[in-house]
């Protein structure tokens, strides 16, 4: 079992992970979390500001940061990505969240075929805000591609690499959706929570659309597809799903 931490400065729980990103949050008991989209992508160091602003707006503190949807120009080599995270998370230590090589905070960062913007940017973000009454459990899971996070190269653990057939596409998302699963069990979860399901690919999903995903009930409100790849070079499918309370633009 995946260790699970509280984070109580923040308001939520964290499935660890990676030094870059958890595996996934969920919110802590009085306590919910809430998801905010930009209108159009924003560069991160705009972002982060623009993030500081509206949380600082609901009364939020930063550590109330949980999650967070990236976009990037284009797939990243393997140490490009290294070299990107270790750009990223000295801001997520400035505000109180990134110490000791562990973060908390949930991740997605994929890379639009058309429209990408012209260096890694926010596209959303999520937050937790107190929930006096209670209610149902709100969640993010972080985004995972085909290859297993762990030690050496994605390329080297990842699921039928470069093959795009039918098949090939099909045991790639069934792996993904197995750790879908596992990160939600983990959190004490299931699909039956989740409130908006998404989908990075550039490949043909429709030949297991049907029995892989909706099957299984991985799409209760639905799936979103974004015609977007992983974030390394030579992945090919990604997801991530979420829980929230409320929704909105800014």
């Amino acid at each position: 079992m995946s260790e699970v931490i509280v984070f109580p400065q923040g308001g939520f729980r964290f499935l660890k992970g990676v030094f870059q990103y958890s595996a996934g949050v969920a919110a802590e008991p009085g306590f919910e979390i809430e998801r905010a989209r930009f209108a159009r992508p924003i560069a991160l160091r705009e972002g982060f500001e623009r993030i500081a602003e509206h949380l600082a707006r609901a009364g939020r503190p930063p550590t109330a940061f949980c999650a967070c949807e990236l976009r990037s120009p284009e797939p990243f080599s393997e140490a490009g990505f290294v070299a990107f995270n270790r750009e990223y998370v000295p801001a997520l230590e400035r505000w109180g969240l990134y110490r000791d090589e562990v973060n908390p905070v949930a991740r997605s960062n994929v890379c639009p075929e058309v429209g990408a913007p012209p260096k890694p940017s926010f596209y959303a973000f999520s937050y937790t805000v107190p929930s006096p009454s209670g209610g149902r459990p709100t969640f993010v899971i972080a985004g995972s591609g085909e290859a297993p996070e762990g030690a050496g190269d994605y390329r080297d653990r990842a699921i039928r690499l470069l093959d795009r057939s039918s098949e090939g596409m099909r045991e790639k998302a069934r792996w993904v959706l197995g750790e879908m699963e596992r990160r939600l069990r983990a959190l004490g979860l299931d699909w039956s929570a989740a409130t908006g399901t998404q989908v990075y690919t550039v490949f043909d999903l429709h030949p297991f659309l049907g029995d892989e995903i909706l099957g299984r009930g991985a799409a209760p409100a639905g799936l979103t597809w974004h015609f977007a790849r992983p974030p390394v070079k030579d992945l090919d499918y990604e997801m991530d799903v979420r829980g929230v309370a409320r929704e909105i633009v800014l």
